[in-house]
């Protein structure tokens, strides 16, 4: 038996299963059939969460008609639920990586403030202490400070980085090194002479 149901605009058809042995699809949590999506509409909802452009992530996910099939697609739930998986992976990646940075290439002013004038200890709320991994006060007297390691959040950032870049910029910074090797090694790139 098969039963009608309107919801938000779009027919869905309900089929009421009533074999025991019959395998029934999976819903999802609104109660739409999921399907696997296919490589092409997962690299679309990629693109999507990336640039919030239907046209130019259809575009990029190799579709013939983008402006048509990025419509399409994001009238799709499960397209829709991909898309949040993305953008909220890119989120915290982005987090990290802004993290990492603030540990990379941050400022030990505050932390130099901190160990030559105790008193500023009282106004630690107010001090960038961020890149500090652990503080000690040994019996001796005075104040101990351990950084994080710089060259481990360096490489962590270009971890991070090389599995966020979505618009191409770790590619194009890799393009600028091997020019730069090349050029350093004498190299002749494209018939140009050095």
């Amino acid at each position: 038996m098969h039963k009608k149901i309107n919801f938000s605009g779009c027919c869905i058809f309900v089929a009421e299963i009533r074999a025991t042995n019959r395998r029934i699809a999976p819903f999802s949590e609104r109660g739409f059939k999921i399907m696997a999506l296919t490589s092409k509409e997962t690299e679309f909802c990629r693109q999507y969460a990336v640039l919030r452009n239907a046209r130019e992530a259809a575009a990029r996910a190799g579709y013939v008609f983008p402006e048509a099939a990025g419509l399409k697609l994001l009238c799709r739930p499960q397209i829709n639920e991909r898309i949040e998986a993305f953008s909220e992976h890119f989120r915290r990646s982005a987090e990290a990586a802004d993290g990492l940075r603030r540990i990379a290439f941050g400022s030990v002013a505050d932390a130099v403030k901190l160990i030559l004038s105790p008193e500023v200890a009282a106004e630690a709320d107010e001090l960038d202490l961020f890149m500090i991994s652990e503080i000690k006060l040994p019996k001796s007297g005075g104040i101990e400070l351990k950084f994080f390691d710089r060259i481990k959040a360096l490489e962590a950032l270009g971890s991070v980085s090389d599995s966020v870049s979505e618009n191409g910029a770790v590619p194009f910074i890799n393009a600028i090194i091997e020019g730069a090797a090349a050029i350093s090694d004498g190299k002749k790139s494209d018939g140009d002479e050095l």
